[in-house]
């Protein structure tokens, strides 16, 4: 049993609700304020949103960098 399905709150400061996500917190971007140090950060749903908006650009990047393409293959 973890801590979500045991009700640990959202992380973010002044937010009181449910927590339905768990990240680490070096992925959370500075905008983001979340109230004490831990290794994780839980999410509500709204802010879980949030989060997924604006780390979009950098999951696409992120994304292409690891994808094989017509370009990466060496022909002999």
């Amino acid at each position: 049993m973890g801590k979500i399905s045991k009700g640990i709150k959202c992380s973010v400061a002044g937010c009181e609700e449910k927590a339905v996500k768990s990240i680490s917190t070096q992925r959370i971007p500075s905008s983001m304020n979340i109230k004490g140090s831990s290794r994780r950060a839980y999410l509500c749903e709204a802010h879980w949103k949030q989060f997924k908006k604006l780390t979009r650009e950098q999951q696409k990047l992120e994304k292409m960098r690891h994808m094989a393409g017509p370009w990466s293959k060496v022909i002999l």
